[in-house]
């Protein structure tokens, strides 16, 4: 049985081409290589017909139909040694999509890289939450309905200073992102700026990883055009690793980091996440169960956020190639949210790591 499977698996939100990428160019100091993937995927959902910014009534109007949502990635990956055990460093990836005008530029930073001391970037580069919603962010295609949520500064995004060290079993991540020149017609700042840090754990050999972190955004210009507002979000999770079993655990508290799905207002929201994967042979199979409900109703009430559960198989030929199917239970009450915020999803993929 193939043990790096598992591992692929518990890897899927990050794993990219430039694990497997193509080094174009090596010297005694410097190298240069090119990777990425071509994924098709179809996706099966109820899609509302027309603008659903219109009414909760034309929301209903919807349809089930099959939408391509393929895409590729394409990365180039480029280090040169500086001085002894401490690299130059730069990374690149664009990702084109079926319909272009979602492509955009998913990384673009330089920096240095000490052996010892860890990573310093600057440019559109990860926040430090990431690490750990990747405890759960498992799936071959559905994504973590609680860890998509983070705020900003702590994802990937610009204007971006980032720092990650690993030290025997600790993994440590800050990053600041820098208050920026983006306004809007009124001249009020319409960007994000904050920070967020996390460190993760792995307890020697035992299979158990923990992790914790915190994020920090000031909102300049929200959206009833207060100034200055501050959303803040705190993340902790645990993961078990047994033989080709992965269990992970995600809970999240955050204040005024989440849409309520039926008013349409900033709130305060609550949420955990359980995830699972089991490889069997070539096969991996991977759930995912998350909740989340605001936490503004102080008469004890309270929205549905999320309320998902999703599984999927995925089928790896070679470490290249892969196929999968995945569906999601979506149990949000869709006399609430409407039709197209409660659907199912059903996707086919295959994908191409190169």
């Amino acid at each position: 049985m193939n043990k790096n499977l598992i591992a692929l698996a518990v890897a899927a939100a990050t794993f990219s081409g430039a694990a497997s990428a193509a080094t174009v160019y090596s010297d005694d100091t410097s190298s240069l290589a090119i990777g990425g993937r071509v994924e098709a995927r179809a996706l099966l959902s109820e899609n509302a017909k027309g603008n659903t910014d219109v009414s909760e009534a034309l929301q209903q109007q919807t349809s089930n139909d099959v939408t391509d949502i393929s895409r590729v990635r394409v990365n180039i990956d480029a280090k040169t040694q500086i001085a002894d055990g401490v690299q130059g460093v730069g990374f690149f990836e664009r990702e084109f999509k079926a319909d272009n005008s979602n492509d955009e530029n998913r990384y673009m930073y330089a920096g240095v890289n000490s052996d010892k001391y860890g990573q310093i970037v600057y440019g559109k580069a990860d926040g430090s939450l990431g690490m750990l919603t990747d405890f759960t962010d498992i799936m071959a295609y559905a994504g973590s309905v609680v860890g998509g949520t983070k705020l900003a500064v702590a994802d990937r995004t610009t204007n971006n200073l980032s720092y990650v060290g690993t030290f025997s079993n600790l993994t440590f991540k800050a990053n600041y992102v820098f208050d920026g020149a983006a306004y809007n017609d009124d001249g009020k700042k319409t960007d994000q700026s904050g920070f967020s840090t996390a460190a993760k754990y792995t307890v020697g050999d035992t299979g158990l990883a923990l992790g914790v972190g915190y994020a920090q955004q000031k909102d300049q210009t929200a959206a009833n055009d207060a100034v200055n507002q501050t959303s803040k979000q705190t993340f902790a999770v645990a993961s078990y690793t047994i033989g080709d079993l992965y269990f992970g655990g995600l809970y999240k508290y955050g204040h005024r980091d989440a849409t309520n799905l039926v008013n349409g207002d900033l709130t305060d929201s609550q949420g955990y996440e359980f995830a699972a994967a089991y490889t069997m042979g070539k096969t991996v199979f991977t759930t995912t169960y998350g909740f989340m409900k605001d936490e503004r109703n102080t008469s004890g009430a309270y929205d549905e956020l999320a309320n998902a559960l999703s599984v999927d198989g995925t089928y790896y030929f070679n470490s290249n190639f892969r196929t999968y199917a995945s569906y999601t239970f979506n149990m949000l009450d869709k006399n609430k949210v409407g039709k197209v915020a409660a659907s199912d999803q059903v996707v086919l993929g295959a994908r191409y790591d190169f």
